[in-house]
C-alpha cells in the first residue's frame, strides 16, 4: 500500500517518514530526537499549560539574553531537538479527533501511556491502525503490555534497581547504585529507534504497520548482557566490583601520585607490555597471572600488586607511558574535561542551535554520534517552545483555517502559536 505521506527526496536518511510523538519525559524523546536527526518529520504533542514533564525538571532552565530563565529545562532540551511542539488537549474529544487526524497523515506513532490509557481516548493502536493500515505504532511503558506488572507505571531508578544493573553497580562493601544518567531510559529509547526502523523496513514488504510493544524492563534485562549470561550459566549472583571487570583482570581504576587512572588491559600481551614498563616483567611470567584466567582467579593477590606499582608516578606520566607501551588507559574525566576534549570537539559531539530563548539567540546542545558518509545527521531545528507549532501543523496537515485554530484555542483544546 502507499504510505500515509508521500516520500520527499532528500539528503537525510529518512527524509519523507512523519512521526506522531505522543511520548514524554526521556525513552520516546529520545528515540523521537534520533529519528529527527536522520530526517524524519516529528510532531510532539504536548499537554496545554505544562507540556512535556521534563520541561520542569530543573534547575538548570535555559537563560534569555537578560539572563533570565525561560522555563525550559536542560533536561528538556537534551532530547527534544528537531521536533514540532503541537499543543492538544487530549482529554478533550474534539482534541482527541484533531490527533487521530494527525495519525492518519503519519508514518509512525510513539506513546509511553499507560496500557489501555489511550484506547479511553480512541489513540490506541487497533482504533487508528484501521484507519491508517501502514501506522507503525510503537508503545513504550515501564513493564510492557502483558504480564502481572503491566498496570505499572516504570520510572529509569526504579528499573536499574528491579532489573539487576543497581546490583552490580557500586562497591563491594557499600550500598547498590544507579547509574548517574537515566540508562535503562536512554537504552530502551535505542531499541525503540531500531524496532521502527525495522518495522519501516517490513512495510516495504508487507505494506502493513504493526504495533511494537517495548518495556524499560525488558531493555535493561538485555542490558545485562555477558553477566546476566553468566548467572544464567552457572547460577552465581555476581557481586558488586566497583570499577573492576568481573572476566577481565587487570581491568580497573588504579591510584597514581597524584589521581586516578583508568587501565582497561584485554590481552596477555597488553599486560607484557604494561608490566614491563612498570618495572616488574616478572609478572607476565608468574603463572598466577600468566594468562587472564589466571588473573581472574587470583585478582585479590594481583591488584594491590599493581596499584602499588602505579602509585608512584603521575597520572600523566603514566597515560604517556601507557600509550606509548599500547597499553589502554585513560583519564576519569569530568563534564567540564570531556566538553573542553579536542577528541569531542573534533567529532563534532557538541553543538550550537540557534534558539531564540536561549542566551544569545542559541543553545548548546550534545551531538548525535552517527557518521552517515551519504546520508549525514542535520541540525535543523533546536528544542521547540511548547505549542510554537500547533498552528503551522494544523494548518499545513489538516488544512484548518485561522478562524477554526482561534475557536479550537478559546476552547482550551489547543495552545500556542496560531499564525500560519
Amino acid at each position: 500500500m502507499t504510505p500515509p505521506h508521500a516520500g520527499i527526496q532528500g539528503t537525510q536518511a529518512l527524509t519523507g517518514l512523519r512521526v506522531l510523538d505522543l511520548s514524554r519525559i526521556l525513552a520516546g524523546p529520545t528515540a523521537t530526537q534520533l529519528l529527527a536527526d536522520l530526517g524524519a518529520e516529528v510532531i510532539k504533542i504536548e499537554r496545554p499549560g505544562s507540556g512535556d514533564d521534563t520541561r520542569g525538571w530543573g534547575p538548570p532552565f535555559q537563560r534569555n539574553e537578560a539572563g533570565l530563565e525561560t522555563g525550559t529545562s536542560a533536561y528538556f532540551l537534551s532530547a527534544n531537538r528537531g521536533k514540532q511542539s503541537v499543543a492538544v488537549n487530549i482529554a478533550d474529544p474534539r482534541g482527541q479527533a484533531l490527533v487521530r487526524a494527525l495519525a492518519d497523515r503519519c508514518d509512525i506513532l510513539v506513546e509511553n501511556f499507560k496500557p489501555g490509557d489511550l484506547a479511553r481516548h480512541g489513540l490506541d493502536h487497533a482504533t487508528l491502525s484501521a484507519s491508517n493500515p501502514g501506522l507503525i505504532y510503537c508503545s513504550i511503558t515501564g513493564f510492557g503490555q502483558t504480564g502481572p506488572n503491566a498496570d505499572r507505571a516504570g520510572y529509569d531508578f526504579l528499573v536499574q534497581g528491579e532489573a539487576g544493573l543497581m546490583s552490580l553497580t557500586g562497591l563491594p562493601d557499600g550500598p547498590p547504585l544507579k547509574a548517574g544518567v537515566g540508562i535503562a531510559d536512554v537504552l530502551c529509547g535505542m531499541y525503540a529507534a531500531a524496532g521502527i526502523l525495522a518495522a519501516v523496513q517490513a512495510r516495504h514488504v508487507s505494506g502493513v504497520g504493526q504495533h511494537i510493544d517495548l518495556a524499560l524492563m525488558d531493555a535493561q534485562v538485555a542490558m545485562l548482557v555477558n553477566q546476566g549470561v553468566a548467572h544464567l550459566m552457572d547460577g552465581q549472583v555476581p557481586p558488586r566490583r566497583g570499577n573492576d571487570h568481573p572476566t577481565i583482570v587487570p581491568y580497573g581504576t588504579f591510584p597514581a601520585s597524584d589521581g586516578t587512572f583508568i587501565l582497561a588491559i584485554g590481552n596477555d600481551g597488553q599486560f607484557a607490555r604494561f608490566v614491563t614498563e612498570a618495572g616488574a616483567p616478572g609478572l607476565a611470567t608468574d603463572a598466577r597471572f600468566a594468562t587472564n584466567a589466571q588473573r581472574v582467579r587470583n585478582r585479590l593477590v594481583l591488584v594491590p600488586l599493581i596499584a602499588a606499582l602505579t602509585a608512584g608516578r603521575s597520572m600523566a606520566d603514566w597515560l604517556v607511558a601507557c600509550k606509548d607501551a599500547q597499553v589502554p588507559a585513560g583519564p576519569v574525566n569530568d563534564l567540564a574535561q570531556v566538553f573542553a576534549s579536542p577528541q569531542v570537539a573534533a567529532r563534532g559531539m557538541k553543538v550550537t542551535m540557534v534558539h531564540p530563548a536561549g542566551t544569545a539567540g542559541t543553545v548548546d546542545l550534545i551531538g548525535n554520534p552517527l557518521k552517515l558518509s551519504a546520508t549525514p545527521v542535520a541540525y535543523e531545528k533546536a528544542p521547540p517552545e511548547l505549542g510554537a507549532d500547533t498552528g503551522a501543523v494544523l494548518a499545513r496537515l489538516l488544512g484548518l483555517s485561522i478562524d477554526t485554530l482561534r475557536a479550537l484555542a478559546g476552547a482550551g483544546v489547543i495552545e500556542g502559536a496560531l499564525d500560519t
